[in-house]
């Protein structure tokens, strides 16, 4: 975390080096050119010149050491409001921290990431599925939290420790359990914010006239939080347009957006099985981890025993919760370094792997029912096109949680590392690319534009997070706009099978069989 007292020591001594060899150094002669002693004051006063000049050196060295270790502790990207940890926070991350240029502007665009071949193409599609907002933690996440504050709080060893004595005496635990994943206001203003973006990079899309001739349609999980957050996308854009004549409906439908919900089989395989996670679980009690803990009860003076790794995970909690909701750089944050923080990311994306993507088939056999939705919304937009008919809808925008997408970008194909991540292998996983820091910060979003180029010519863009990514297998096509048949081809297999009501009761049918 930053300077330790070992390296402020070592600052300090070679300062007092240098400052004494510059003491000792160029000291006048006490003889004059004519052999006679010169005055006393003559002799003393450029030694005590030299003396003041050495108090000031140690004494500004000091301050310039604090200074420095300071600014290692809480600023290493050159904004102190802005944790060192902050990019390793997993899916409780902001969305400027994967989108930095928002931090300055949170409605800035960049139209250049569409570049479709031609001029003649023209965008007549979207479709967003988009993650809630930041929220407030769940019910069982702030229990672990309450449990860390304890110990912390009642921890004695403060000195030296700025910190550590702002937590003990000027910040209270204020998270409480109804409060349970409730969509903030900094999540509403996710929402909005990224429907202001998304109108200024499809203007023909997301526009008024659109939107009021009810070419915009909005499916929303039945959770507040998503809820919510559709009601905060909505009212981004009639605020925009100053629309007060009219509401803007939208659907509840927990099928599509809640689907891994009603699979049966990954409910019972993976969701509700104790031992579905046997590598998260490893990596837990391994050596990496077990690091961590002791590095967090040396940091607050506790036995090692006392921190468990949900108290670890829950280090991770306070931090992330506190810069996600108030934008702020919390005391929680110096309670881990940027190793500590790396080490929980790997867990958590232990988890999320093996839970929601590529760990078992069914976590993303589990989203074909969204799979198909997407497709046949694409299909019907081609077909109207082709017929010279205005496409019924133009804007698809669905909004669900990080368990609608994860699964499904595992279904595309996306994300997907040579080696799968496991509990042995985070020293050789460091540059993986599935990172869910940066894949499923609050607000995620997913995007497929659907482009007619003429003659019969249509492309298909995938963006994640508002940045352009390929489709796996296509990535010799330009631009990362291929054919829209070329896509179809790609996920043939799936598109003419992927049946969830097969897919999710495989289990059921291979209980019968095996009790036959």
């Amino acid at each position: 975390m930053g300077c330790n007292s070992r390296q402020a020591s070592n600052s300090r001594h070679n300062t007092v080096s240098v400052a004494a060899a510059f003491l000792s150094s160029g000291q006048p002669s006490h003889a004059s050119p004519l052999g006679l002693s010169a005055p006393l004051d003559n002799r003393i006063m450029p030694i005590l010149l030299r003396a003041v000049v050495f108090i000031h050196l140690i004494t500004v060295s000091n301050l310039f050491g604090l200074i420095s270790c300071s600014i290692n502790n809480v600023n290493p990207n050159d904004d102190p409001n802005i944790p060192a940890i902050a990019k390793y926070l997993s899916t409780k991350g902001r969305y400027e921290e994967v989108n930095p240029y928002l931090r300055k502007d949170i409605l800035a665009v960049n139209r250049s990431v569409l570049q479709p071949p031609s001029k003649r193409c023209r965008e007549i599609h979207l479709t967003a599925i988009i993650r809630h907002g930041t929220r407030f933690p769940t019910a069982k996440n702030v229990r672990k939290m309450q449990k860390l504050y304890d110990l912390v709080f009642r921890s004695s060893d403060a000195a030296g420790k700025r910190w550590l004595r702002d937590i003990q005496t000027r910040w209270r635990m204020w998270y409480t359990e109804d409060m349970d994943g409730q969509l903030v206001q900094k999540g509403a203003d996710d929402h909005k914010n990224l429907a202001v973006r998304l109108s200024k990079l499809f203007p023909s899309l997301i526009s008024e006239a659109n939107l009021r001739g009810g070419f915009i349609k909005f499916i929303t999980s039945s959770k507040h939080r998503c809820v919510n957050s559709t009601l905060s996308f909505k009212a981004g854009l009639t605020e925009l347009w100053d629309i007060k004549d009219m509401e803007v409906e939208h659907a509840e439908n927990d099928a599509l957006m809640r689907f891994f919900d009603n699979c049966k089989r990954y409910v019972n395989e993976v969701d509700d099985n104790p031992s579905a996670l046997p590598e998260l679980d490893k990596f837990k009690q391994g050596p990496e981890m077990r690091r961590v803990q002791q590095k967090i009860a040396d940091r607050i003076n506790v036995p090692y025993s006392f921190i468990t790794d949900d108290m670890a995970e829950a280090a991770l909690f306070m931090c992330a919760y506190e810069f996600a909701i108030k934008t702020v750089n919390s005391p929680w944050c110096q309670l881990l370094d940027e190793v500590d923080a790396q080490v929980l990311e790997y867990a958590s994306d232990l988890k999320q792997f093996w839970k929601r993507s590529y760990g078992y088939d069914i976590n993303s056999k589990s989203s074909c029912i969204l799979f198909h939705d997407m497709f046949s919304r694409l299909n019907r937009s081609v077909r109207e096109r082709q017929l010279d008919q205005q496409v019924s809808e133009a804007v698809t925008v669905q909004v669900g949680h990080a368990e609608t997408l994860l699964p499904l970008l595992t279904l595309l194909g996306f994300f997907k590392d040579s080696v799968p991540l496991t509990s042995t292998n985070y020293a050789t996983q460091t540059n993986r690319i599935f990172r869910t820091s940066l894949m499923m910060p609050y607000a995620a979003n997913l995007l497929f534009v659907l482009y007619d180029c003429g003659g019969g010519d249509m492309r298909l863009q995938p963006l994640l997070n508002e940045k352009p990514v390929t489709f796996p297998g296509l990535a010799d096509q330009p631009n990362s706009i291929p054919l829209y048949q070329d896509v179809l081809n790609r996920y043939r297999d799936l598109l003419s099978g992927c049946d969830f009501e097969t897919e999710c009761q495989l289990f059921e049918q291979n209980k019968v069989l095996f009790e036959l």
